[in-house]
């Protein structure tokens, strides 16, 4: 059984969702940018509910919302929510992202009824994994949630002066960029993520607007220096959340 993983100022209980919790999601929790003070969020996908509860922890967010299909994964992410000291500005949905554009984003829709923050750290492994287990197979393989409907929702859901951030793996950065701009999103802020200043490039945090960027900000982030020793960058990126930071 997973144990409960310990945050500064919440716990995660995990032993029921699939996919644990991982450097990914606490990336896009601590990175996404919130200078724009965002009144609704947005969690697509939310597993434990992570990154909703760093956002929630980070902002002052009035309405903080999540979407998790797994019936496990959705339960336990409602508990870690009500466990928290942000019960009152958190809620999770128990359904798929296509049933929920369909239902929020329609012609009636007002602007003040659209999320001014959506997150999302996606399934990504377009090859078929089997791991013997469903519920974490379909966490991780993007035919659950394909990029093109992940953006497409997104911009539906998205105010006109909201941003959208994702985490994905490098290596399908171009084209998410490429897909994005289909569906009138840019690229405002690119982090590229490095395990060690030796490694590949891994993982691309990016943030999206509805309005092209004239001044598109690109950085490198490097987790360690050593095994378990980590960067300054990082340790300042994470150290409201670890323990040990």
């Amino acid at each position: 059984m997973s144990k409960p993983f310990t945050f500064k100022q919440f716990t995660i209980n995990q032993d029921r969702c699939a996919m644990k919790i991982g450097t990914d999601g606490v990336l896009l929790g601590a990175w996404t940018p919130l200078d724009h003070n965002p009144y609704s969020i947005l969690d697509i996908g939310s597993g434990t509910g992570i990154i909703a509860l760093m956002l929630a922890q980070r902002s002052a967010a009035d309405n903080i919302e999540a979407i998790e299909l797994d019936a496990d994964a959705y339960e336990q992410c409602t508990e870690n929510f009500e466990a928290s000291d942000w019960a009152d500005r958190l809620f999770c949905f128990h359904a798929g992202f296509d049933e929920f554009v369909d239902e929020y984003a329609t012609d009636e829709t007002e602007e003040d009824e659209l999320y001014d923050l959506i997150v999302s750290n996606p399934p990504f492994y377009a090859e078929d994994v089997t791991s013997g287990n469903e519920a974490r197979d379909n966490a991780r393989q993007n035919t659950s949630l394909p990029f093109s409907e992940l953006i497409s929702g997104a911009s539906k859901l998205l105010t006109s002066i909201g941003t959208f951030c994702t985490i994905i793996p490098f290596k399908e950065e171009e084209e998410f960029i490429k897909l994005a701009a289909n569906y009138q999103l840019y690229p405002k802020q690119i982090t590229r993520v490095k395990g060690n200043a030796d490694a590949e490039v891994k993982r691309s945090l990016l943030e999206f607007t509805k309005k092209p960027s004239s001044n598109l900000k690109t950085e490198e982030l490097v987790i360690e220096k050593d095994r378990h020793v980590y960067t300054e960058n990082y340790t300042n990126l994470t150290r409201d959340f670890y323990l040990k930071m």
